[in-house]
């Protein structure tokens, strides 16, 4: 089957959240400051690494400030025409996030497609490690109960890519900056979903 037929047949979808079906508002700088978190780190190894008391602190303070995020999602561009002509085909959905399960289906609902996903196939980093790891992309595989090869993860960010192709998924980036590409672990690129939602 070639690529574009793929597109037009895949009928199993997991999506990253913020920045791929929401507009990009998280500003990481701020957060790594206001965590006093170094600029080189990842924040949720970098939190999983500290003493018991300072993590359950910082865990705290990053929940509310996911929490001001998630307040202010907006659809990304093209959202409603993708999810409409996914819908048309009866497609199943999923969320993989590095937010948490709760902050995600506030968002969800605040950009129109939280009746699209049903709560446990949205899965945050309490549910499953955290992407890159495919941890979370095996769970929703098995819920499924489909195997990778039928399956389309679809994200922003290399960690997005990384787990998918991880769990020998087919992958998606998403990304208006043409700048950022990571071609070993993508299969399809787009600037857009609307771009994306004209090849489905």
């Amino acid at each position: 089957m070639s690529q574009p037929d793929f597109l037009r047949r895949c009928s199993h979808w997991i999506f990253d959240l913020d920045g791929t079906l929401t507009k990009a508002v998280h500003d990481f700088d701020h957060i790594r400051r206001e965590l006093a978190i170094p600029e080189s780190e990842d924040i949720l190894d970098y939190i999983d690494g500290l003493p018991s008391a300072e993590r359950i602190e910082k865990s705290k303070r990053l929940d509310e400030l996911e929490h001001f995020y998630a307040l202010q999602a907006a659809p990304a561009e093209g959202l409603e025409a993708l999810f409409s002509r996914l819908a048309e085909r009866d497609c199943m959905f999923a969320i993989l996030t590095r937010n948490t399960r709760d902050f995600a289906l506030m968002s969800l609902d605040s950009i129109g497609i939280g009746d699209l996903f049903a709560p446990e196939m949205v899965l945050g980093r309490n549910e499953a490690a955290p992407k890159p790891s495919p941890e979370g992309i095996q769970k929703i595989l098995q819920a499924w109960r489909v195997g990778a090869g039928d399956v389309l993860m679809v994200g922003d960010f290399i960690h997005d890519l990384n787990a998918g192709r991880a769990a020998e998924c087919r992958t998606i980036h998403v990304d208006a900056d043409t700048s950022r590409n990571w071609p070993k672990v993508t299969d399809y690129r787009f600037r857009s979903l609307h771009e994306l939602s004209l090849s489905v």
